[in-house]
């Protein structure tokens, strides 16, 4: 069903100018969307085991890794949007037919991105100390949370390049590669944890006794066997774009470490309205960990988890984005507005109609999500209440996530970043400082409820009226 030449000869329609049928369209989307939604859950299923073993440790360890997890998840945004800058300019010279100038637009990326990295990793190393307290969290939980910070912060050089890699990959519609490395990561996540988390232990395999060697790192363990994932996955990554992609390989062309500045421009246009937007956002996130910590840390290991657990709902959200991104940008690359419309509107109304389905089962299924990460009952009670909350959002999250990704495959990225920044801050926060203290963590969570149907309705306007539309780069 899912084949890369059915996928390369669909795409070159786009960049040839002829016309394609709504079940052609239709067929594209799924094609790319599909292993585009297994590496999003994928992902998101490696962070829900890594939940799961140090659950298994109680709820201290738990709130450890919550307490700092916003913050990984703002320099973690921050890599995103600079890869973002490079590719989405690649996707626009893919759909021109001008893979030369899509080489070059790489090349620089991977020049750009190390000098940023190596400044965002320093900025890290730096903060982490410090960073649980800043943030509230209790003495018993400090140590092990700076630990778990300061290994993430040290994997960052190899993940920004892994991630610009991966997202080159994607622009230029390979979904494939990008999803099986992802695959292989939570396996190797998996692998490593078992054995970097856990003391050497005896257990029982078919009835014969074995002992399990263990390193008996806990917490650090984790973030230890997360980094080692990144690092293989992201090595085979930067591989494949490099050397074995037809539009991206760099053998193609020569190595040019001059800067060129327009595309340089380009990416700044494009990633610093991102990058401003995942730092409020998850400013924002780190705001709410603040909220939440003076609750307790049976609440923060309940909103931690429960966030791990509603991720698996959202994510297929953004897989459909990815391939959103991919079909809009290479479609105004080669001039055709009407072809982009199209694929927005069929992008964003799959999405909705498959997030609302697994609100659906979140819904249902939400004490057995919560379970499995951690035996606590009073951790259990309270993250299914909130994922229940949450559940109904879903459509709305769906409506935000792809227009946003839509018009990022535009190049229209300020607007929709002053978008996602005032729905944050204003609904979201405001909202959750005012039920925090009266309803616990459900109220922050109705707050990001409310919040969410807020900026999918705003992004539906966005995207109807059209404005996102009409970019292209040179």
């Amino acid at each position: 069903m899912f084949s890369s030449t059915k996928d390369n000869a669909l795409l070159a329609m786009i960049r040839d100018g002829r016309e394609m049928s709504g079940s052609q369209k239709l067929n594209l989307i799924v094609q790319l969307s599909v292993p585009s939604i297994l590496a999003q859950l994928t992902t998101i299923m490696m962070f829900y085991i890594d939940a799961s073993m140090v659950g298994s440790l109680g709820a201290e360890a738990s709130a450890s890794i919550g307490i700092v997890e916003s913050t990984t998840w703002l320099f973690g945004g921050l890599t995103s949007a600079a890869a973002l800058g490079f590719s989405v300019q690649a996707a626009h010279f893919i759909g021109a037919n001008d893979f030369d100038k899509a080489r070059q637009v790489f090349r620089q990326g991977l020049m750009a991105t190390a000098l940023f990295t190596i400044i965002l990793t320093s900025v890290c190393v730096s903060i982490a100390g410090p960073l649980p307290r800043w943030l509230g969290g209790d003495a018993s939980i400090q140590a092990d949370a700076s630990s778990y910070f300061m290994i993430y912060c040290l994997a960052l050089p190899v993940y920004q390049i892994g991630v610009l890699s991966s997202s080159m990959l994607k622009c230029s519609g390979n979904m494939r590669i990008p999803s099986l490395t992802s695959i292989l990561m939570c396996v190797l996540d998996v692998v490593f944890n078992f054995f970097l988390i856990y003391e050497t232990r005896h257990v029982s395999l078919f009835g014969i006794g074995i002992t399990m060697p263990g390193a008996g790192m806990g917490v650090s363990g984790a973030a230890l066997g997360t980094a080692l994932a990144y690092t293989v996955t992201g090595v085979l990554q930067t591989w494949f774009a490099t050397v074995r992609s037809p539009e991206l390989s760099l053998r193609n062309g020569k190595w040019t470490f001059a800067p060129q500045w327009n595309y340089l421009r380009n990416a700044a246009r494009i990633s610093l309205p991102m990058g401003a937007q995942y730092m409020m956002m998850s400013g924002a996130q780190i705001v709410s960990t603040m909220i939440v910590a003076p609750l307790g840390n049976i609440a923060i290991a309940a909103n931690t988890l429960a966030i791990t657990a509603e991720s698996l709902c959202y994510m297929p959200g953004y897989g459909i984005g990815e391939a959103a991104t991919t079909l809009v940008g290479q479609s105004i690359g080669a001039g055709r507005q009407r072809l982009a419309r199209g694929f927005a509107y069929r992008t964003v109304f799959l999405g909705m109609g498959v997030m609302a389905f697994m609100g659906a089962v979140m819904y249902v299924l939400a004490p057995e999500m919560i379970a499995i990460m951690t035996p606590d009952e009073q951790v259990r009670l309270l993250g299914s209440q909130s994922l229940r909350i949450e559940a109904f959002a879903e459509p709305m999250f769906a409506a935000s996530i792809v227009v946003y990704s839509v018009c990022l495959g535009a190049g229209d990225t300020f607007v929709p970043a002053c978008m996602n920044f005032a729905s944050m801050w204003l609904v979201r926060l405001t909202l959750a400082a005012w039920l925090a203290p009266v309803y616990g963590l459900p109220g922050v969570w109705t707050a990001m409820a409310i919040e969410l149907t807020f900026r999918g309705t705003i992004f539906l306007v966005r995207l109807f009226r059209g404005k996102w539309l009409n970019k292209r780069f040179k």
